[in-house]
């Protein structure tokens, strides 16, 4: 007997081959041998194929109207739609609320067809999608859609094991939504892999982001306030700016005006700019990423932020590789600690601004840096305010190898007083600690200057070889 609706009717004798009886069938061998997939059989038994709604895989023409109308009945039904193993030549798709698409990972496809966008879902929840591989084909979108995929104020999203490429502008374009995306493979968009904007507590964890032409994965606000979308698990490589710019583009993890979010544990490699990049992003914290070959500062928390706790990562390769910048525009109150930071060059993607490059670790307010190793920064090791912009920076117990000047200080009048207490220097060649007055250094090897420092400044204890 089977149930549809408020309806039992009888099955009817099977006239060809039955997709569900011959998973029933295999249920029990497949607990034996492999328990996940064993579960995954037995989660699908309530779904509705979508070859049932008329829906064909493999088709050559365009499926859109079938593929809606098997969308639209199965979240009526509160049913998921299982997609067989196939390519399904559709456009301009629409999720309800309650829709949820399984496919076979690797085998089932979504070839855009252009004219608008792939897959749409606006004001809906309970909205899911898994084992689907989405191809834009590059190419265009329409003006009105952000992205290949785009969702817009839908909670309880859930989107796990698809493959999201070649989006003429981003892959995935989240709007106001709340969820998870996990495990996805997102490649080749012109824009973004995966933009979300004013999230609602998201997790975006465990996916791999690769060859994007502008970002890899951005968190962003219209208006700074509390976002808390969690960044975990990642792996992001090769991330262009072909946009230009000097730091709007070309990072692999993004975040603008959003508090609260967490960045765990990402691998981040060759992108054009930073590996993490957070622009007015208060309450942030940055902890075990590993950041190779940036192109300009690897990890930067810069502008009107306050609080961001920089620990335990690893930059190795860039143009400076951790900068806590922007006092003048409000930026404040962090602690650098633990980290490894080296291979610091002194080119960047465009002329040196500012302090210029080659630096290991750069603040300037509020801040504690503790415990850090910096190894082989082209110019600075540790680069403490920015003329009269310093206050209150304690450095303590880092170790700073084979850098030119090992700490440079500003000494520019009505700084802010500054604590160097218990470093080791060594293979400093132009001074261990050096007076800075903007870009120029301004005093001799400070170790050692004894009672004729300036009055701003404390060091106890370092130790220079």
């Amino acid at each position: 007997m089977t149930r549809t609706g408020s309806k039992t009717r009888k099955a009817p004798a099977p006239a060809r081959f039955d997709r569900r009886a011959f998973l029933g069938g295999v249920s029990a061998s497949l607990l034996c041998a492999r328990p996940a997939l064993a579960q995954r059989v037995a989660d699908l038994r309530g779904s509705i194929d979508a070859d049932q709604l008329g829906v064909r895989p493999g088709a050559p023409d365009d499926q859109s109207a079938q593929m809606q109308a098997a969308i639209d009945a199965a979240a009526e039904r509160g049913r998921a739609l299982f997609l067989p193993g196939g390519r399904y030549a559709v456009s301009n798709l629409r999720l309800r609320p309650g829709s949820r698409l399984v496919g076979l990972a690797g085998q089932t496809r979504f070839d855009y067809q252009g004219g608008g966008h792939l897959l749409f879902a606006e004001n809906a929840s309970s909205v899911g999608m898994e084992g689907i591989r989405f191809d834009g084909g590059n190419r265009a979108l329409g003006e009105y859609t952000p992205g290949l995929l785009h969702f817009a104020d839908v909670s309880d999203l859930d989107i796990t094991g698809c493959t999201v490429q070649g989006s003429s502008k981003s892959g995935l374009a989240l709007d106001r939504c709340q969820g998870r995306v996990t495990g996805n493979t997102l490649s080749g968009a012109r824009q973004a892999g995966l933009r979300s904007i004013e999230a609602r507590g998201l997790a975006i964890l465990d996916n791999t982001v690769l060859d994007c032409g502008n970002a890899g994965i951005l968190v962003y606000r219209w208006n700074a306030g509390e976002d808390g979308t969690i960044v975990s698990g990642n792996r992001i490589e090769r991330i262009r700016a072909i946009d230009g710019g000097t730091g709007q583009n070309g990072n692999g993890i993004n975040v603008f005006r959003a508090s609260g979010v967490i960045v765990r544990g990402n691998r981040i490699t060759d992108c054009a700019f930073s590996a993490i990049r957070s622009n007015s992003g208060s309450g942030l914290l940055v902890s075990g990423n590993s950041c190779l070959r940036s192109g300009e500062t690897a990890i930067y928390s810069e502008f009107a932020f306050l609080g961001a706790v920089i620990a335990d990562n690893l930059v190795d390769g860039g143009a400076i590789g951790i900068s806590i910048a922007n006092f003048l525009d409000g930026g404040r109150l962090a602690t650098c600690s633990g980290n490894i930071i080296r291979n610091i060059a002194n080119e960047g993607p465009y002329p040196a601004e500012v302090q210029g490059f080659g630096i290991g670790i750069a603040v300037e307010a509020d801040t504690a840096v503790t415990g850090n190793v910096i190894e082989g920064a082209a110019r600075i090791g540790l680069h403490m305010g920015w003329g009269r912009y310093l206050r209150d920076v304690s450095a303590t117990g880092n170790i700073i190898r084979d850098c030119p000047t090992g700490v440079a200080v500003t000494v520019v009048e009505d700084a802010g007083p500054a604590l160097l207490a218990n470093n080791m220097i060594s293979g400093a060649s132009d001074g261990a600690i050096v007076g800075y007055r903007w870009k120029d250094p301004a005093t001799g090897d400070l170790i050692r200057a004894g009672a004729n420092l300036p009055a701003h400044l404390t060091l106890s204890g370092n130790l220079a070889g």
